[in-house]
């Protein structure tokens, strides 16, 4: 049996900290590299990139860490795996191999294609099998446009997240560095951990391990204190560590960083990241469906978190495919109320607005005004006074949103007083709108390519015929059930966050909010009292929305899918927050009432 294979992470995001290779590479003995670069606005960032410059869609960081490293890889026998491939994986490698080049270096570089089938939308419709709206399942129209910033509603990228075996191709054929494109964030972790130690496509209990702990560390410094509800129990959080997985041939794994280095590696910093921009507890992937209500967690030593235990199942037929569209122009005014008689300043703005604009609010495609209170009494610094006034208007015409920009010197001598603007005001800028579709799996196979040698062809769809111990989620039982009753006694007003952790994300238009407890009393309390009705009266801009609600009792959790409360997705969403980041903190602030038992207690910091 191999021993533990160590797979460090160096990236959450494109444009994480430049330096970050480096450290885990020169921090301790790793055997495989790996990092995330890729989100669905990042798609949508990258497909404006490659329209200017043909051939860039991909993370060009990614190749400036690779100069750092590459030589210190080469020499350790580290691997390196990373989706920073983006929309062009192929140009990626073929940077990567320059930079080789130029320090005399000869790694074996392959990358993963097939991900992108942008170019097949339409063959694909035409055989009666086109790409399915996630949520209703209804054929998405053929809306393949041009790659412009025109506002046409054209689809300008279409890529399904592929799962792992091509980076395990890619590996079994000697390859040093891969790059992929649009792969599942885990599938980076998953792949080295199945080359690893040989497994198989039916190996499903080990491939759910690893999936889970590569969910942990895909997101970087998330899973060692960064954004962490309870960050001030840490220390050294200006230099929190990357961090590393360690998956045994069983598919268990710990969760561990570089000795010092600054945050921690605890039950709850792993439990939150456990949360992020998750769904129901059967995540469910292209390699397998992993059992997010199985999970073990213990701490095992200091920095170090074992995480057992984790079921798995036979993947769906089909592939998420992440699309982004050209959603037409937007104009953003933001403008400051600052002290008293906020409403009527606001009242008074919007009057000037529409006097000074040629249209009416109904003559676009949307219009969202916003007043962002404040709430402060008796403000100590003039800071502390400042409201703001949002206004979002979009439309396809770009004159029309540009029409809006006169009505800013109209009240800049002429309205409110204290009148002044806030950072964040643009005019007349093109946004994009995020799609998510269903494709079946069996259409969209993988192609691993070694720089200079063969193409080879992975199927990305699972054959039943291949099957074995597969299991239905009605035979997958919690891990662990012993949840004491809740609570009873005097209770305080006080924030939920006084006792309870929280994590929060984008997934396309809709918003995920987990949230842990760190004692089994904690959790009963909370699975009791935080009801989907509950958690409306919490949330007020989710009152008329559709929530989901998902018990984690194993990891003593809560998870709640709350849909379209982004709207059409980040880059189109007006909230202020549009990637819903800190829904969770803004819960946490929230007053409720909690056993005073529960607020006596000290932090538990102990899984089940």
């Amino acid at each position: 049996m191999a021993e533990p294979i160590r797979i460090a992470n160096c990236s959450g995001f494109y444009g994480d900290q430049i330096d970050a290779a480096r450290r885990m590479v020169d921090g301790g003995p790793i055997d495989v590299l790996t990092g995330d670069w890729l989100a669905e606005l990042t798609m949508l960032i990258l497909a404006r990139t490659r329209a200017k410059r043909p051939g860039g869609g991909y993370a060009r960081t990614f190749v400036t860490q690779m100069e750092q490293v590459m030589g210190t890889c080469l020499d350790q026998g580290i691997k390196v795996v990373s989706n920073a491939g983006g929309l062009d994986p192929d140009h990626c490698a073929e940077a990567v191999a320059d930079v080789a080049e130029r320090l005399g270096l000869e790694p074996t570089i392959a990358y993963v294609s097939g991900d992108n089938i942008l170019p097949r939308l339409g063959e694909l419709a035409e055989a009666g099998h086109p790409v399915r709206d996630f949520e209703t399942g209804d054929p998405l129209a053929d809306l393949t446009g041009d790659s412009t910033n025109d506002g046409s509603t054209g689809f300008i990228s279409a890529n399904a997240y592929l799962g792992c075996w091509g980076i395990v191709e890619a590996l079994n054929l000697g390859a040093d560095i891969v790059v992929t494109g649009r792969t599942t964030d885990a599938a980076i972790v998953a792949g080295p951990a199945a080359w690893h130690h040989g497994w198989h496509r039916t190996d499903w209990d080990q491939m759910a391990g690893a999936v889970a702990a590569g969910h942990v560390i895909e997101c970087g410094t998330q899973a060692t204190g960064g954004n962490y509800s309870f960050f001030t129990e840490l220390a050294g959080m200006d230099n929190a560590g990357f961090p590393i997985a360690e998956i045994a041939a069983d598919g268990s794994s710990v969760i561990t960083k570089h000795p010092g280095t600054g945050g921690a590696v605890t039950i709850g910093t792993v439990t939150s990241q456990l949360l992020y921009e998750i769904g129901e507890p059967g995540y469910l992937g292209p390699d397998v469906t992993s059992r997010f209500d199985t999970i073990r967690l213990r701490q095992v030593g200091e920095d170090r978190v074992k995480l057992s235990g984790v079921k798995g199942d036979a993947p769906p037929s089909t592939l998420k495919v992440s699309m982004n569209s050209w959603g037409g122009y937007r104009s953003d005014l933001k403008v400051a109320l600052t002290g008293l008689d906020v409403e009527a300043k606001a009242a008074l703005l919007e009057q000037i607005l529409w006097r000074s604009c040629p249209y009416d609010p109904d003559d676009f495609e949307s219009v969202s005004i916003n007043v962002a209170p404040t709430g402060k009494v008796d403000p100590t610094t003039n800071e502390e006074a400042i409201s703001a006034w949002q206004v979002t208007i979009k439309d396809p015409d770009e004159r029309k949103t540009k029409s809006v920009a006169g009505a800013l010197n109209n009240m800049a001598l002429a309205s409110i007083p204290g009148f002044f603007g806030l950072p964040g005001t643009q005019i007349g800028k093109p946004f994009g709108l995020h799609t998510s579709g269903l494709i079946e799996s069996n259409l969209v196979p993988q192609q691993v390519t070694v720089l200079g040698g063969t193409t080879t062809v992975v199927e990305s769809h699972f054959d039943p015929s291949e099957e074995s111990d597969r299991r239905t989620g009605s035979e997958v039982t919690s891990a662990w059930a012993g949840i004491p009753e809740p609570p009873a006694g005097p209770t305080r007003l006080c924030p939920l966050g006084a006792i309870i952790g929280s994590r929060s994300g984008d997934k396309g238009g809709n918003a995920n909010l987990g949230l842990f407890a760190r004692s089994p009393e904690a959790y009963a309390w909370l699975a009791e009292t935080l009801t989907v009705g509950r958690l409306r009266e919490l949330l007020p801009e989710a009152a008329n929305l559709r929530i989901e609600r998902y018990e984690l009792p194993n990891i003593l959790s809560l998870n709640f899918m709350i849909n379209g409360i982004l709207q059409e997705g980040v880059a189109a969403s007006t909230r202020l927050d549009g990637q819903a980041k800190s829904l969770g903190e803004w819960v946490r602030a929230r007053l409720v009432d909690i056993p005073e038992s529960l607020l006596d207690d000290p932090a538990i910091e102990n899984g089940p």
